[in-house]
C-alpha cells in the first residue's frame, strides 16, 4: 500500500517553534510533497506557510476551547489537551485516507503533543518526531506504535548550522519512508501472532516450523510488555487471523508489579476482534524484575532466580496462581470466537521442568485448577502430559490451532 496522492503531516508547535518548522516546510516542499500543517501551540502565531489545522481548530478537537486552554494557565494540561486534539485530527484524517507519513519536532512539550497525535496513526504509515528527547526513555509516549525518534542535538529553538541539518535530514528520511511500498499479499497465506519468551523458545521455534511447513506466516512477540501491547494493538487493526498465545506471562507482571506487565487489555484483542485463538499459561510461574535489588522489599524472600544480571524471575506462589488462572479464563470467556486451552502438565516454563529452580507441580496444579474452574461456554481446556518445550506439546499446539482456522 502506498498513497503517492496523499499528504505528510506536518505536527508540532508553531508558536514558539515557527522558525523551525518554517524551514521543515520549505524542506518538504522542495521535495514536491503534498503538505497539511497542524499547530498545536497554544500562544499567537505568525508564519508564513499555510496552517490547515489551527490552533483552535486542535483545541476544539480535544473537548474544549483555545480560550479555556489559555485561561486556565496550566502547561500540562493544555499539552495533554493539545495532543489530545491532534490525534482526533490525525485519526479522521487517517480514515479519509489523506495522508502518507507524519513527521514533528519539539522539545519536552513538543514532543509529547507530537506522540500523543502519531497514536492515531496505525501501522505502516512513517511516523518521526525530531526531538531534544530522543535519547531518554519514551517507551510509555511511544507505545506500541511504529515511530521513529531522531535527536535533535541542540534545542529546537531557532535555526543554526545543525539545526538545519538535522531538519533537512529528517525531512528527507520522511520523504523516503513513503516511498517504501508495503507488500501486498498475493497469496491466500494466513498471518499468525505468537508470543513467546526465553523460558518458550523452543516450544515457539518448533510451533513457527511447523506452521510455516503448512503454508502459514508467523509473527513472533517478545512477552516483555511492550511486546504483547503491541501484538494486541496489531490484532486490533486486524493484522492476523489467528493467535498462538504461547507465553502470557504478562498477566503474572501485571498482578504483581513486574516489569513486563502489558497492562489489563492484555489477552483480550483476539477476543474482541473474534479470531480463534489457542492460549497456554506460558511462563505463569513468573514474574520478572530487574536487577537483583530492585525486586520490592515484600519479595525479597520469595524464591528469586537471576536469569541475567538484569533480569531477576521471582516463582509465583498458590495464591497468585488462583488469581491467574481466574483472570486468565475470564478474559477468554469473552470470546466471540473459537478458544482452546491448552496446560502442559509438566512445566509451564524452561525452568519450571523436573529437577529445575522454579519446578512445583503443587503450585501449577493450582493454576490449572482455577483455569478450569472459572471457563465458560464453549472454551475447550486441554491437559497434554507433556513439558511445554517438548516436541510432543508443540505438535498439540499446532494441530489444534489449525483445526480452529480450517
Amino acid at each position: 500500500m502506498i498513497f503517492r496522492d496523499s499528504h505528510i503531516v506536518m505536527l508540532g508547535c508553531f508558536d514558539t517553534k515557527g522558525e523551525d518548522f518554517s524551514y521543515l516546510f520549505q524542506c518538504l516542499k522542495g521535495k514536491e510533497q503534498q503538505i497539511i500543517a497542524i499547530n498545536t501551540g497554544v500562544m499567537e502565531t505568525a508564519v508564513e506557510f499555510k496552517i490547515d489545522f489551527d490552533n483552535e481548530a486542535v483545541a476544539a478537537a480535544s473537548g474544549t476551547t483555545l480560550e479555556a486552554i489559555r485561561h486556565s494557565g496550566d502547561r500540562g494540561k493544555a499539552v495533554e489537551l493539545m495532543g489530545k486534539g491532534a490525534a482526533a485530527i490525525l485519526s479522521e484524517l487517517t480514515s479519509e485516507k489523506r495522508i502518507k507519513g507524519v513527521i514533528g519536532m519539539g522539545g519536552g512539550g513538543g514532543t509529547f503533543i507530537a506522540l500523543a497525535g502519531m497514536q492515531a496513526v496505525p501501522f505502516g504509515i512513517p511516523k518521526l518526531c525530531l526531538s531534544t528527547l530522543a535519547a531518554k526513555d519514551l517507551s510509555r509516549q511511544v507505545g506500541v506504535k511504529d515511530i521513529t525518534l531522531m535527536p535533535s542535538i541542540v534545542d529546537v529553538a531557532g535555526l543554526n548550522s545543525i539545526s538545519k541539518l538535522l531538519i533537512q535530514q529528517a525531512a528527507a528520511a520522511i520523504c523516503g519512508m513513503v516511498e517504501v511500498d508495503m507488500e501486498v499479499k498475493v497469496d491466500t497465506k494466513k498471518s499468525i501472532a505468537i508470543s513467546m519468551f526465553g523460558n518458550t523458545t523452543e516450544c515457539v521455534d518448533k510451533c513457527t516450523k511447523l506452521l510455516k511447513k503448512e503454508g502459514y506466516e508467523v509473527f513472533p512477540f517478545h512477552a516483555t510488555g511492550v511486546g504483547g501491547a503491541t501484538m494486541e494493538s496489531l490484532i486490533r487493526e486486524g493484522c492476523f487471523d489467528a493467535v498462538l498465545d504461547i507465553t502470557t506471562t504478562e498477566l503474572a507482571d501485571d498482578l504483581c508489579g513486574g516489569i513486563c506487565s502489558a497492562g489489563p487489555k492484555r489477552l483480550t484483542a483476539a477476543s474482541e476482534m473474534g479470531i480463534p485463538q489457542v492460549v497456554v499459561p506460558g511462563c505463569l510461574d513468573m514474574v520478572n524484575f530487574a536487577h537483583f535489588d530492585t525486586v520490592p522489599e515484600q519479595f525479597k524472600d520469595r524464591k528469586l532466580y537471576r536469569w541475567a544480571p538484569d533480569v531477576t524471575l521471582m516463582r509465583t506462589n498458590k495464591e497468585e496462581n488462583a488469581i491467574l488462572g481466574n483472570r486468565l479464563a475470564s478474559k477468554l470467556n469473552a470470546s466471540q470466537a473459537k478458544v482452546e486451552i491448552l496446560l502442559p502438565l509438566k512445566g509451564i516454563s524452561q525452568i519450571d521442568n523436573k529437577s529445575d529452580i522454579f519446578y512445583d507441580p503443587d503450585v501449577d496444579h493450582v493454576l490449572f485448577e482455577a483455569i478450569k474452574a472459572n471457563v465458560e461456554g464453549q472454551i475447550n481446556v486441554v491437559e497434554v502430559d507433556a513439558h511445554i518445550n517438548d516436541e510432543k506439546f508443540a505438535r498439540t499446539l499446532v494441530a489444534h490451532l489449525l483445526k480452529l482456522i480450517r
